[in-house]
Order: structure tokens, then C-alpha cells, then sequence
């Protein structure tokens, strides 16, 4: 065992000062995707931060963010008026995956969950890929539900 593997994960919220690095870790899940810019990520944030219970939870390595997710805690009528959480956004560091951080990360987001008093936590994945789903398996998730979803089209500019 190398000194990397015994790197330990500090677990916390984001919180604004976080942005920058966290627009950067975002690239580890869609190479080339779109940033916004900073003033941008500042509102949209803010506007995140209204959802009690939701939290965007980050994984630090010796000072170096590596993971991250997002939970939304969503209200619901159904189920006694408890809650569910929605995970999204589960990222890790190309230079830090397979070191378990990943399954830590989600973890604490489950956790948090069960503190806002939802009955599920739930997460979807597009990846088809073996290892992807198995990772999801050994983090505690079970494939048991068919997901569906619609993406807006990108507008048409007229020539």
C-alpha cells in the first residue's frame, strides 16, 4: 500500500469560495462541457441554497477536491408527506478514482438524506459501462426502477 492509498477524505458542504474548484472537478464527469462563468455559478448556487436539506457535498484529498455529488431533498405529499432525495452530479477526479472515495461520497449524502427524513434516495446514471453500475451496486444502490427523461433541444438559430 502506497501513501496515497491512506489519503484521507475530508467530507463537507460546499459553500461559495468552493465554485471555482468545483466548475474544474465537473470537467472529471463531462470532458468539455460547458462552464459558467463565475458570477453565474455564484446565482445559481444562492438559488440552490433554498432547498432545505439539499447540499452539494464535496471530498477533499490532502486539500485537493476530489469528489463531489449533489443532493436535493425533494417534498412529497406521497409517502406521509416524507421526503426523497435525488443524487446528481457524482464526480470524481480522474487522479483519484478507485480509492474509494467515491462510495464515501455517497455515503454521507445518503446519510444526510435519512437527516432530512426521506424514505429513498435515488440516483439515475446514462453510463451503460460494467464498472460504472457495479460501483453504484457496492455503494449500497439497487437497480430496481426503469428511468425515463426528456432533454430540451437546443434552440435553432434561422439562417
Amino acid at each position: 500500500m502506497n501513501d496515497l492509498d491512506e489519503t484521507v477524505l475530508d467530507i463537507r458542504q460546499a459553500d461559495q469560495s468552493d465554485l471555482p474548484a468545483l466548475i474544474e472537478l465537473y470537467q472529471h464527469l463531462a470532458e468539455g462541457d460547458d462552464r459558467p462563468h463565475l458570477e453565474l455559478a455564484h446565482d445559481v448556487f444562492e438559488r440552490f441554497q433554498a432547498y432545505a436539506g439539499s447540499m452539494i457535498v464535496i471530498g477533499l484529498a490532502d486539500g485537493v477536491l476530489a469528489t463531489s455529488c449533489t443532493l436535493v431533498v425533494i417534498p412529497n405529499l406521497a409517502r406521509g408527506g416524507r421526503s426523497y432525495g435525488l443524487i446528481e452530479n457524482v464526480v470524481t477526479h480522474r487522479g483519484f478514482r478507485n480509492r474509494g472515495f467515491g462510495k464515501q461520497i455517497l455515503q454521507h449524502a445518503a446519510d444526510a438524506a435519512w437527516k432530512a427524513n426521506c424514505y429513498k434516495v435515488m440516483l439515475m446514471t446514462g453510463s451503460k459501462r460494467r464498472e460504472i453500475l457495479d460501483f453504484y451496486l457496492a455503494a449500497g444502490f439497487e437497480q430496481s426502477k426503469t428511468g425515463f427523461q426528456m432533454r430540451r433541444l437546443a434552440a435553432r438559430t434561422e439562417t
